[in-house]
């Protein structure tokens, strides 16, 4: 599919713009400039034209060693890679210095510019509007990301580019998944078929700031993808990447999530990094599996307990990957002490894999999706339900449930709902009185019966049906 990039100085609106042309807030928007890092991709659209969209960080003037200057380099691979380039500017603030050199860089690049006078709306555009011819760059549109204007002009002078690239592709077997808050599309994902090889699997990469996400994101695709460096909290948006892996069993279509650094709560004053925790919340809801990243130096801080906590909460699929393995002098000590750590301080995913590497060397990095697609097989797991009635009377028969006031407990019958996670119903009586020592005892036999250490597991009790209620309110009558 064609792909079209969004660039121009920061706080121009190109994230607006971004969001506007997939039809969903992907990005996240604020009057803070450089909100922008990483570039993403969405499908979008406009009238009948489908293409790609690449949103950028803004070009700024800085050397390769700094943030700035690192960012600049993924925009100019995103300018690379695309068909046409929409070069933004803002009309209200007029042409600046920094416009007229980036608009010089892109008429190098030779790719087809479509020049965006954004922020047009505003009575005092029209003279920033003007002022953009002196770019060189053909006519200017008088655009507004914002409020919609402008867009007809847009498709004109993007149907030919687009046209031009079409390869006529049928999108039928494409599963692009982007927007985390349409509930229509998370009822799709929870009943289609899980094995299907179409399906991307979903990871989610989580931890705190400066645990090295976006570095591992990197290793596993084979390229530098996403922005990296020493300093914390890089990562602003979750981005999205779609990758291959050559599994045992089957070639693996995976979409990896790189989620902003979450520290405390007490700690984040900054909308905008309330806003990137957020993004990143919501990307663990939606994922399938979540891999916990964790610094080997400063392990099972709290902030990493809540996290998993959330995830484990949310129902999905968890793997703890300790990087930074290579500055551990005695591994086999420090492996021995994490092992116990996690079974004392998460209990509620007792078996949870720990997957020791290096995400900056690539060392031991080859363990980690092995690990995720076993647990990504058990929170699909299917159990039959005469395996789980068997199981029960042997669980009842070794612990009885303990009586309350005077009156047994009786667990009758037991069957499985739903997978993702494994969701079992039990018939019981006096099902609000048992205690929660009791379900517990269930849940953990439950897990050492049919191996599923590592997943959440739901459990629900409930009163069984009075088969002579609809004769009593007969009789009533």
């Amino acid at each position: 599919m064609t792909k079209i990039a969004i660039v121009g100085r920061p706080n121009v609106g190109k994230s607006t713009l971004f969001n506007r042309l997939a039809g969903k807030k992907l990005a996240l928007v604020d009057d803070t400039p450089g909100v922008t890092r990483d570039r993403r991709e969405a499908e979008a659209s406009l009238g009948d034209l489908s293409f790609t969209i690449v949103d950028t960080a803004g070009l700024e003037n800085a050397s390769q060693a700094a943030l700035e200057g690192r960012m600049r380099a993924q925009t100019d691979r995103a300018i690379e890679e695309a068909k046409a380039c929409l070069f933004v500017v803002d009309a209200r603030a007029g042409i600046t210095p920094l416009d007229t050199a980036f608009a010089g860089l892109l008429r190098a690049s030779n790719k087809p510019i479509i020049l965006l006078a954004n922020k047009a709306e505003a009575a005092t555009a029209e003279a920033g509007v003007l002022d953009a011819w002196s770019l060189g760059l053909g006519e200017p549109l008088a655009f507004s990301a914002e409020h919609g204007m402008g867009l007809g002009e847009l498709y004109q002078a993007l149907q030919p580019i687009i046209d031009d690239g079409e390869d006529h592709t049928s999108s039928e077997d494409e599963d692009v998944i982007t927007d985390f808050d349409s509930p229509s599309l998370l009822d799709d994902v929870e009943h289609s078929d899980w094995a299907d090889p179409r399906k991307p699997l979903r990871i989610a990469i989580v931890g705190r700031p400066n645990a090295g996400k976006s570095t591992l994101i990197n290793h596993l695709i084979g390229e530098d993808r996403l922005l990296t460096g020493p300093e914390a909290g890089i990562t602003r948006d979750s981005i999205s990447v779609e990758w291959r892996w050559q599994g045992h069993d089957r070639d693996w279509p995976i979409k990896l999530y790189d989620t902003a650094g979450m520290r405390k709560k007490a700690k984040v004053n900054e909308k905008l990094e309330k806003l990137s925790v957020a993004d990143g919340l919501r990307a663990v809801k939606f994922a399938e599996v979540v891999v916990l990243l964790i610094d080997a130096e400063a392990p099972f801080e709290k902030q990493d307990l809540q996290i998993a906590d959330l995830a484990l909460r949310e129902g999905r699929a968890l793997v703890i990957g300790v990087n930074k393995w290579d500055l551990i002098e005695d591994k086999s000590r420090a492996a021995q002490d994490l092992r116990e750590k996690a079974a004392r301080l998460l209990p509620q995913a007792p078996g949870a894999p720990i997957v020791y590497f290096s995400a900056l060397t690539g060392r031991s990095v080859d363990k980690l999706m092995p690990a995720v697609t076993k647990v990504y097989y058990d929170w699909n797991a299917r159990i039959k339900t005469p395996d789980l009635n068997l199981w029960l009377q042997s669980a009842i028969t070794r612990h009885p449930p303990p009586g309350v006031a005077g009156q047994r407990i009786k667990l009758r019958y037991i069957a499985q709902i739903k997978t993702r996670p494994p969701t079992f119903i039990a018939k019981c009586t006096r099902a609000d009185d048992v205690p929660t020592s009791y379900h517990r005892y269930l849940v953990n036999s439950l897990r050492e019966a049919f191996d599923l250490p590592a997943v959440p597991l739901r459990l629900i009790l409930q009163h069984p049906e009075n088969p002579y209620s609809n004769q009593k309110d007969k009789s009533k009558k």
